[in-house]
């Protein structure tokens, strides 16, 4: 039995190691996608049943993502397949060429996301009575699927109020990129579509990027953190959870990572602190975070708890190539608990 689903586009990662897209000769591939990463990271990490609600276009490329997917253990049987016309006129999947960065240069995107198969999902494309029927517990999207198109946030709308009304715990992710915001109402009209989809949502993820002129504008200190989510607790009045990691990258390689919380019940919570953490791939840290904050959340742990489960495994996340994570909750539980890197026989 499915216990969560989530909503948004699942991409093929091009990855060029060590070297540069600009001059890489060979890529290894991955499967990643902002929402997906989440409830991948449930299944592999945690064990829970997962479902994704996306759509591929239906050629050998998608059927590629399909077979990544179905290595991960998230269920596909939502897959939305729309018609191939040869050249990707109608439909197409997207590519993620992603650099993972050294010292002082950057991690570096590039994707080739316009006009998919998921950004053209409309209102009315998914039955969602039908989806949360079967004892789903907990549904989540977020900003990246919600920015795709002038559509999809309807979509998300549509799939967050369906869950509400089947007593699900719905969780939303701003996960602004200015990419998907670029001549379409840029980071303005992206905080506008947020505080619409968020006042859906019993948990933030990511809560620190709805505070602030709009995203991206603002950088936050670590003491200004807990007004910073107190001011989207009054932007929000019913989230019932707001949770945020907190990075400093002194190099591409080394970042200090934390996190922090609030909820009514605990008012403000910091989670661990790892500073000088060292970094192979920082892409899809945050997701890790997410889904390691979702399993705390829906094991009862309590939220100081469920802040050390995202932590640690949003951590684990970056030591591994790929967005996706590769760690095991036997390797999170150990790392909680404060485990050290030393050889295990």
């Amino acid at each position: 039995m499915t216990e969560v689903v989530a909503l948004g586009e699942v991409m093929l990662r091009f990855d060029p190691g060590e070297g540069r897209i600009s001059t890489a000769r060979t890529f290894r591939v991955w499967e990643g996608g902002g929402e997906y990463n989440v409830v991948r990271g449930l299944r592999r990490c945690f064990g829970l049943r997962t479902a994704v609600v996306t759509a591929l276009a239906d050629n050998a490329v998608g059927r590629l993502v399909e077979d990544l997917m179905l290595q991960g253990g998230v269920d596909t049987s939502l897959i939305r397949w729309m018609p191939d016309d040869g050249i990707g006129r109608t439909a197409r999947n997207g590519l993620n060429f992603v650099e993972r960065g050294f010292g002082i240069r950057g991690a570096l995107g590039v994707s080739d996301r316009a006009h998919t198969a998921v950004s053209q999902l409309r209102t009315g494309d998914v039955d969602w009575d039908s989806v949360f029927a079967a004892g789903v517990r907990w549904f989540h999207t977020g900003g990246i699927f919600a920015g795709l198109s002038d559509t999809t946030a309807d979509v998300a709308e549509e799939a967050m109020t369906a869950a509400r009304r089947h007593g699900l715990t719905v969780s939303y992710d701003p996960n602004y990129r200015p990419s998907l915001w670029a001549g379409r109402g840029g980071p303005e009209r992206a905080r506008e579509v947020d505080l619409r989809l968020a006042r859906h949502a019993d948990v933030i993820v990511g809560a620190l990027g709805m505070a602030g002129r709009h995203p991206g504008a603002d950088r936050f200190g670590a003491d200004e953190v807990p007004d910073a989510l107190a001011s989207v607790a009054g932007l929000l009045p019913g989230a019932q959870v707001l949770a945020t990691t907190l990075r400093e990258v002194p190099s591409a390689g080394v970042n200090d990572w934390s996190s922090a919380a609030w909820s009514a019940k605990t008012g403000y919570v910091l989670g661990p602190s790892m500073p000088g953490l060292h970094v192979l791939d920082r892409i899809g840290s945050g997701d890790g975070f997410a889904a390691g904050l979702i399993h705390g959340l829906l094991a009862g742990a309590g939220l100081e708890r469920a802040l050390a489960y995202g932590t640690a495994l949003g951590a684990l996340t970056m030591t591994t190539p790929g967005d996706n994570t590769m760690a095991s909750i036997g390797e999170v539980e150990a790392l909680i608990a404060g485990a050290s890197a030393a050889v295990r026989r």
